[in-house]
């Protein structure tokens, strides 16, 4: 790093376990560009400050997470519809014009979603999808499959959220398929062989409590339906083993992680990402994250 170095970083509260600065700096560095990225802890409370410190130190922008997504869309200039429909950002760009900054959000959560699920074989297109849970990941994959001309039916735990989702997000989908299914429905009254896709956006499964499973072990999977899960430590999730069990395909959330990080990159360096690169950095940090 040098005075001519490019800054991004990652503003979350925690952000010590972080995959991104291990797959943003091997991209850079299998391009050669003088960029860094570094983790940036903000506490709550602390959000406006840290905005206007990316503009004040010279950021080119920052990806944001848990539980800032939603926190820094007062203090932005300008947010893209997308992620004003997502009501969501992970994603900021400092844009800097006659020697003023100006903080843009996106969100690339709902593109780097879609292209892996694409690029794992599945067109989302008038398809019927199934998704649990009603947090941040449910409105990025709602928003994307909607997109997408899917038929989108969300189940929560607590009903009122998956419905508030849906109105949420409806007046952004015009001619969407969107239903959260009622209070008092269970995944043991739904008929499976009417959906092709099945999404857990929840964090049930994921480390450090890799035994657990959205999916009740008595309801069997069908083999004709695609389950993704966004958890992406553990690789293999319960739930992932559950529909190789079955004879489903099984889609960790590893390639979301990844495409979603490799749009970040290009909107802020103009660049083609190495997606191979990042994939490698990603799949080497895992590795070596505690057990």
């Amino acid at each position: 790093m040098d005075g001519t170095t490019r800054l991004v970083g990652i503003i979350g509260w925690p952000v010590a376990h972080s995959l991104s600065p291990a797959m943003h700096n091997a991209a850079f560095a299998a391009l050669g560009l003088n960029w860094a990225y570094v983790p940036l802890p903000v506490p709550p409370g602390a959000v406006e400050d840290a905005l206007r410190g990316l503009k004040a130190l010279g950021f080119a922008g920052a990806n944001v997470t848990i539980p800032h997504k939603e926190a820094v869309i007062p203090y932005l200039d300008e947010v893209t519809p997308a992620a004003r429909a997502m009501g969501a950002v992970n994603t900021l760009l400092v844009r800097r014009e006659d020697g003023t900054a100006r903080l843009v959000g996106d969100n690339t959560d709902a593109i780097g979603f879609l292209e892996d699920l694409q690029a794992a074989g599945f067109d989302p297109a008038e398809r019927c999808c199934l998704i649990l849970g009603a947090g941040g990941g449910a409105r990025a994959v709602v928003y994307a499959l909607a997109q997408a001309g899917a038929q989108v039916t969300l189940h929560n735990r607590t009903p009122r959220r998956a419905q508030a989702l849906v109105q949420a997000l409806t007046p952004h989908l015009p001619g969407a398929s969107l239903t959260a299914l009622p209070a008092g429905t269970r995944l043991t009254d739904l008929d499976l062989a009417a959906f092709d896709l099945l999404v857990n956006t929840t964090p049930v499964g994921m480390w450090p409590h890799p035994e657990a499973s959205p999916w009740p072990e008595e309801v069997p999977l069908p083999s004709h339906l695609t389950v993704y899960d966004l958890v992406y430590r553990p690789a293999k999730t319960r739930l992932l083993r559950q529909a190789r069990r079955a004879g489903a395909r099984a889609i960790g959330g590893l390639g979301m992680l990844l495409r979603q990080g490799a749009a970040a990159f290009t909107l802020w360096t103009g660049e083609p990402a190495p997606l191979d690169v990042m994939r490698a950095a990603l799949e080497a940090a895992l590795r070596e994250a505690p057990a």
